[in-house]
């Protein structure tokens, strides 16, 4: 993959403010480019043997390879949950100046 491919990062936290804070603070650092912040989902997992279902607030991040391992660092550090989600999506294309755009909005952090 190409350090400058844009891809997803997926995450949920509890509750909006949470997503709200972790988003402007990954904006403000130049981690990403545009977040999206979605409306309340149900999660049911099982963690510590026992079953659970949350309502949780889905969050879109949109970013580089480049900047994925320090974003998801930063992410998981504001994070309000013990096991935090990650996950990396790769992107197989789109609307090109969209794509320019999320690489030049992040390169401020590695500059």
């Amino acid at each position: 993959m190409q350090l400058d491919e844009v891809v997803l990062v997926l995450t949920n936290t509890p509750d909006l403010d949470s997503a709200k804070t972790i988003a402007r603070q990954l904006l403000a650092e130049g981690l990403a480019a545009c977040i999206n912040i979605g409306s309340p989902v149900l999660s049911l997992y099982e963690w510590e043997s026992t079953m659970h279902e949350s309502e949780e607030i889905p969050v879109v991040i949109k970013t580089t390879y480049a900047q994925q391992a320090l974003l998801i660092e930063r992410l998981i550090a504001l994070h309000p949950y013990e096991l935090p989600e990650a996950l990396v999506l790769p992107t197989s294309g789109g609307h090109a100046p969209y794509l320019t755009w999320v690489q030049q909005q992040t390169t401020k952090a590695l500059g």
